[in-house]
């Protein structure tokens, strides 16, 4: 029944209070359940409903929405998975305090076209959480993919047992519509414009809606420049400025003014002439409000329509300005890439212009300060206490900030952002609370830690593979089983393993059933075997397919209630993911006996899977899934194959450069990574031409690639391995060789001054790649003036190292043919952006893009 009229209205209305009034007596459990599953249902959508959304609001970026709406599934279940919402939800028993939760009932749900997806995944979820119905009205303008993204959640929780009928949507949304609703749904939840939000106060009904932002930034001089300037311009490029909390206004002091405007162009932006302002000002602003013309539009296409030439990179355009005053458009929400600029005598003055900003159209919403936290604490202070706004940010990008649970995770995540009474709002917070106070929260930045984490024992040098094996006698091991494949090269060494193991009474079994990938039904077949002989001991013998897949064995041995569509499931952030693995160790250990120079899967937590039936090849990460010993005996290595020493080798090196030019690199990292990259170019050609014969760059090579897994292990990797993984798996390609293939290219798409999108959450303050590229290059001794000429010295090298190795020159030339490329391009190019290694990739690619350097790299 689609809902059009008044009449459909009421009978979806009735349907919903009645599947509402079964939902509020479910447990806990089941309704944790249901949220858990709609949140999965709503992430495996992310780029069907982003390409939806931006299809038909024409607003945004397709990427961004990805993650927006990934955010919105992961991110709200990490947050409140463990939070109790039915029944008792609080007991204190020396007090006698017991705190009962019961459902309101059905939620009107009003979505905004500026984030409808996403804001449509955060408002299901959390009334699923709470045992509540809820009914849309979407924007007219994003009906389609608010309503997609419903029912993608409301199947999702139906197949998990929810009440049939407990989602629900206008079809074909009205005013007239969406004023009944509120009027007769048992609360709003109120996403959009003041005037909707006002109609949401005035139903008559419980409502909680937000007010509209007006962010005013200072940029104090006690501030570090470039982090200030990079921060501001990630957040207000984020999906082209539509979150309302993006900054509107920058206000520098006058001491550090020129320097502030010469790094915002520096970073891309445009700084508005003079002659061009009134230009700018007609486009931005019509009938006295912003034009919906502009509303998430880039920084080129708004320039364009206001008659200005300006570069395609741009990323944000400038005014600068001096009225505070109403008459001035650029002092007022823009919703897009355009942002004033004001310069302050003092800091004063500063915070007096930023107080009149916030008074003339965001009271309530946002505010941020950049400025040293320990030098300016008194100025900080003063600004949180002046400004009248429920969130404010120190040293944090306020759209990123809002949405809560990246620069600082005590923010709650959420897309419906309360203003608190200063903005009309019945809440001071993001939505979810309960208190009709203004609570006003300053939050300063805040990175999440680091680590680093290695097998318990690594053994190293040639001919240790005898001793290191012997410490299973000392830790009373009495039974081991033997993972590795049909390949000759690895069946060489079995049988010195198990004259070890038999000089020191353990009994073994051998698994050698893999083939060159580590498939599914391999693995299921292993462990099946594994739960008949009950091994203390698991050794994985070979290289990365062998390692992964008897990683993945001695998970479901020690834990055969797991599905692999739960150990497969994506991830933003390591400590987030929704799927927590299960304690590793309990029955067995897990050695790691490496022949080949490669990967250096004996020190790391991943392991790539193929699927047999559909040929989908999965990333599987997670620190339980770190071997427990390593074994890196340079002797199993001398009669490598020459190919296979190639690729093994390339394959390290961009394990190396890729940690250490990581979101995610550190001190920790950097210095193992740049010692690999260091050994791999010295000795990898004498390995590659005289393997055999030289023992010591067999056993440098070794060195290398574990160092090399190492820094990978807990730096994590980049794009060139996104898209490496994909061209691999579609075309059947050695991934070292798909890597070597790339990397170049992938190098020269990092390496800029300015790029058009910042990973979300980088460890950075600033893009500092070039930087980081030409450290490579001093490490090396590459020579070379400055950075730029470094990085090309960089790629030269890595040229020509490739050309010793006789690597294929295109991906033409490694066997695949032009029909056989282009019809896979825009898959793989999709998948290459989801993969998980392209979160830590220092510089987050557009879709396009990635296809541009597929298509450089297939003509070589």
């Amino acid at each position: 029944m689609k809902v059009s009229t008044t009449k459909d209205l009421d009978e979806r209305l009735k349907l919903i209070k009645e599947a509402q009034k079964k939902f509020s007596c479910y447990s806990q459990e089941k309704v944790d359940e249901i949220f858990r599953n709609a949140a999965m249902a709503a992430i495996d959508a992310r780029i069907e409903l982003a390409k939806a959304a931006v299809k038909e609001t024409g607003m945004g970026l397709v990427e961004d929405k990805v993650i927006k709406n990934h955010f919105a599934g992961e991110y709200i279940y990490n947050r409140y998975k463990d939070e109790k919402t039915c029944g008792v939800i609080e007991e204190n028993e020396p007090y006698g305090i017991t705190k009962i939760a019961e459902p309101i009932g059905v939620v009107a749900a009003i979505i905004p076209v500026t984030n409808p997806t996403s804001t449509t995944i955060f408002k299901s979820l959390i009334a699923l959480k709470t045992r509540n119905g809820i009914l849309f009205s979407p924007h007219p303008r994003a009906k389609k993919s608010t309503i997609l993204a419903a029912k993608i959640i409301l199947d999702a929780a139906v197949k998990s047992g929810a009440p049939e009928n407990i989602i629900g949507w206008i079809d074909e949304p009205t005013i007239e519509l969406t004023q009944d609703l509120m009027k007769k749904a048992d609360i709003t939840l109120a996403t959009g414009g003041p005037s909707l939000v006002k109609s949401a106060y005035s139903s008559g009904k419980p409502a909680i809606g937000v007010g509209p932002g007006n962010t005013p930034v200072i940029i104090d001089e006690s501030a570090h420049i470039k982090m200030a300037v990079s921060s501001i311009i990630l957040s207000k490029t984020y999906d082209n400025g539509v979150i309302c909390a993006s900054e509107q206004s920058v206000i520098v002091l006058k001491s550090i003014y020129n320097q502030v405007r010469n790094e915002f162009e520096k970073r891309g932006a445009y700084i508005i002439k003079q002659d061009e302002m009134d230009s700018m000002r007609k486009v931005i602003f019509k009938d006295g409000r912003v034009n919906p013309k502009i509303v998430g539009q880039s920084a080129y296409t708004i320039a364009s329509m206001a008659g200005l030439t300006v570069p395609k990179t741009t990323r944000i355009l400038i005014g600068e300005v001096t009225s505070l005053g109403e008459e001035e458009p650029f002092a007022h929400e823009k919703l897009s890439p355009v942002l004033a600029m004001y310069e302050a005598q003092n800091f004063d003055d500063a915070l007096r212009k930023a107080v009149t900003l916030v008074n003339l159209g965001g009271l309530g919403h946002t505010s941020g300060i950049y400025a040293d936290v320990i030098k300016a604490r008194d100025k900080i202070d003063k600004f949180s206490d002046a400004m009248k706004t429920v969130r404010t940010f120190v040293n944090v990008p306020t759209a990123q900030g809002a949405s809560g649970d990246l620069y600082n995770f005590k923010v709650p995540p959420s897309f419906t952002l309360g203003c608190g009474f200063w903005g009309g709002n019945s809440i001071s917070e993001n939505v979810g609370p309960k208190h009709l106070l203004n609570i006003k929260t300053v939050a300063e930045r805040r990175e999440n830690m680091l680590w680093f984490r290695v097998p318990e024992k690594i053994y190293f040098k040639f001919g240790c593979l005898q001793f290191a094996l012997r410490d299973l006698k000392e830790l009373n091991k009495k039974r081991a089983y033997i993972v590795t494949d049909k390949d000759p090269y690895n069946q060489n060494y079995v049988e010195p393993i198990i004259r070890i193991l038999e000089s020191i009474g353990v009994e073994f079994k051998v698994f050698n059933q893999l083939e060159k990938e580590a498939s599914l039904k391999a693995i299921k077949k292993g462990t099946s075997e594994m739960l008949s002989f009950m091994p203390d001991t698991i050794i994985a013998l070979g290289g990365a397919s062998e390692m992964s897949a008897a990683k993945l064995m001695w998970v479901m041995y020690e834990h055969p209630e797991v599905k692999f569509e739960d150990l497969a499931i994506k991830f933003m952030d390591i400590r987030k993911r929704i799927y927590s693995f299960p304690k590793l160790g309990e029955k067995a250990m897990l050695v790691a006996v490496t022949t080949s120079a490669g990967s250096g899967s004996e020190v790391t937590p991943f392991a790539i899977v193929t699927d047999d039936k559909t040929g989908n090849k999965y990333t599987l990460a997670d620190y339980e899934m770190t071997p427990t010993m390593a074994i890196i005996d340079a002797e199993l290595m001398m009669n490598m194959p020459q190919n296979l020493t190639a690729y093994s080798g390339i394959d390290a090196l961009v394990n190396a450069i890729e940690a250490y030019t990581s979101v995610y690199a550190s001190e920790y990292t950097n210095g193992v990574a740049l010692e690999a990259i260091r050994l791999i170019f010295k000795y990898l050609p004498q390995a590659y031409h005289n393997g055999r014969l030289n023992e010591k760059a067999r056993e440098k090579m070794a060195h290398a690639s574990t160092m090399a897994g190492m820094a990978s292990a807990n730096a994590f990797l980049g794009l060139c391995h996104s898209m490496a993984i994909k061209l691999s798996s579609e075309h059947n390609i050695a991934r070292g060789v798909a890597n070597a293939l790339l990397i170049e290219e992938v190098i020269k798409f990092n390496a800029v001054n300015n790029p058009v999108k910042q990973t979300p959450c980088p460890q950075y303050k600033y893009p500092n790649t070039i930087f980081r590229y030409a450290r490579i290059a001093d490490y090396i001794n590459l020579g070379g003036e400055t950075d730029d000429e470094k990085v090309e010295l960089l790629i030269n090298k890595i040229h020509e190292l490739k050309r010793q190795l006789n690597i294929p020159k295109s991906i033409n030339d490694a066997g695949v043919s032009e029909k056989s490329f282009y019809n896979s391009l825009d898959k793989i190019s999709e998948l290459a952006l989801d993969d998980q290694c392209t979160g830590t990739n220092p510089r987050f690619p557009l879709t396009s893009e990635i296809k541009d350097m597929y298509l450089h790299c297939f003509k070589g």
